[in-house]
């Protein structure tokens, strides 16, 4: 991150040793900034015009896919890559300036690190140096039980063994040697305390770090915060008057509701021009804009009283550079303006053309309808078939009985070489069920005594003995019943009927 934060820091620090004052040279930056990020508002304003344009075809994509949301995407995203317009590009380009205001309030934050090139532990030095135990909780930066806390802390680390004292306020590392203190990298504690040094006190303090760290100190100098009597290493306080009504107090209390004025201003600006040059109309670009017309000084509200005040000078600076760029590109994309306007002007009209188009058919329409309803008005209407066939597919040769698919819907009946005739299987199950039950009665006649003879259901016993010798004669046989011969042939006619088609299909 350093790296990143350098090349700004040397830019910064080149304008206060230019002008020796912290708030001209944060106004200059800003300039510098925005002159350099001027081709990427115009590529902002280009990108925006490009989307405009586009926004009378849109309305119809959502005309006509307005239902379906996936397909409307797809076609918005198509319409994106002919035209050759990228949707995020505003987005992406406004972005820059962002990138650029978080890395100059990294730089406020931390003007030990960035300006004088001093570490961690020759900042922890010049702490010690300037007590910044009694400092920082006399001035409010610290509270009294969070500095309680710290010792408390070091004391532990020392009974450990892990710190051992070094000097007042200063404690070493029993393992690499570090040193280490009281004082928190952190919030803004560098700025605090480089605004303690004075003329007065930076021959001793650069004794101090030189004495541990040779050379270290001599990097070391006064910073002037003072830009039109208001020290713009505060942070302005709502309640100014608890510190008096003096203008340093006032003054810091007043840069919040300016940049605040300055935003709204901007914005104005920015709306105007627009409207100046005739842009496109767009309900939810209205709708955005006014968002943006109370969401940006609330902001700017917020961010004055929050962070220090050179923040916000240069937030102001930002604004009225950002009103002289907005009438600079809108004359520089007169003609981009014109162009979006008669795109936008020839897609209404397409629009209302189409909408007439339509509405003309759809009384047509109805018309027609009208006119063959009357015509049909009193007549039968002709029976249409409930499913018309296929072709080479008539669903009579599917029929067996009542059930009219009984050889499926789409049978022909010359397809594998002619007519397979139907047989129901519940017949076969039938027929042998019969013929079971009919050698069973067979073989139970077969099981009667010797002695009697049937016919019909009369039996004849034996005649008595006689002297002539009679031939004894042998009983007649048992025949099957009738209907068990029949049964047995038809089982014997549809065996041969299911092997002939099994050899077919074979």
């Amino acid at each position: 991150m350093g790296i990143i934060l350098q090349p700004f820091a040397w830019l910064l620090l080149f304008f206060y040793n230019l002008f020796n004052s912290y708030g001209l040279a944060l106004i200059l930056f800003g300039i510098v900034v925005k002159l350099v990020l001027f081709p990427v508002t115009l590529k902002q304003k280009k990108s925006m015009i490009q989307t405009s344009m586009l926004s009378g075809k849109m309305q119809q994509l959502q005309k006509q896919y307005g239902k379906d949301r996936e397909r409307y995407n797809i076609e918005v995203q198509k319409l994106y890559e002919r035209e050759k317009v990228n949707p995020m590009g505003g987005c992406v380009w406004s972005l820059i300036p962002m990138i650029v205001l978080i890395a100059l309030y990294g730089i406020i934050r931390e003007p030990l690190t960035y300006f004088m090139q001093l570490s961690g532990e020759q900042i922890q030095v010049l702490a010690a140096q300037m007590d910044w135990q009694t400092l920082a909780v006399a001035k409010g930066w610290v509270s009294q039980g969070a500095m309680d806390k710290l010792i408390q802390g070091m004391a532990d680390k020392v009974a450990s063994g892990e710190l051992a004292v070094f000097a007042d306020g200063l404690w070493k590392s029993t393992k690499d040697g570090a040193i280490t203190g009281l004082f928190q990298n952190g919030g803004f504690n560098q700025l605090y305390l480089l605004a303690q040094v004075t003329s007065e006190n930076l021959a001793s303090l650069q004794a101090a770090v030189n004495a541990q760290f040779a050379g270290a100190g001599d990097h070391l100098f006064v910073l002037n915060f003072m830009f039109l009597g208001v020290d713009l290493s505060l942070i302005p306080n709502l309640m100014f008057w608890k510190k008096g009504f003096g203008w340093d107090s006032i003054g810091l209390f007043l840069l919040p509701l300016i940049s605040v004025a300055v935003s709204t201003l901007n914005m104005k600006v920015s709306q105007a021009t627009n409207q100046m040059n005739n842009q496109t109309k767009n309900d939810q670009m209205d709708k955005t804009n006014r968002m943006m017309l109370w969401m940006m000084p609330i902001m700017s509200l917020w961010i004055g009283f929050t962070i220090p005040a050179g923040l916000t000078v240069y937030w102001i600076a930002q604004y009225f550079v950002g009103m002289a760029q907005e009438v600079i590109c809108g004359r520089m994309l007169k003609k981009d303006y014109e162009a979006a306007r008669e795109a936008s002007a020839k897609a209404e009209a397409e629009a209302k053309e189409e909408e007439k188009r339509r509405k003309e058919e759809a009384r047509l329409e109805r018309q027609r309808r009208l006119e063959e309803e009357k015509k049909n008005r009193g007549k039968k209407k002709p029976k249409k078939d409930a499913e018309p066939d296929q072709e080479g597919i008539n669903r009579e040769d599917s029929r067996e009985g009542i059930r009219a698919y009984a050889r499926g819907r789409s049978y022909i009946p010359g397809r594998y070489g002619g007519v397979t005739p139907y047989t129901d299987p519940n017949r076969i199950f039938r027929a042998m069920e019969a013929a079971e039950a009919g050698k069973k009665k067979k073989g139970k006649a077969e099981e009667k005594p010797e002695g009697t003879t049937q016919a019909g259901s009369i039996q004849i016993p034996e005649s008595a003995p006689v002297q002539t010798p009679v031939p004894e004669e042998k009983p007649a046989a048992v025949q099957a019943p009738a209907e068990t011969e029949e049964i047995e042939v038809e089982v014997e006619e549809i065996e041969v009927e299911v092997d002939e088609d099994e050899n077919k299909e074979g």
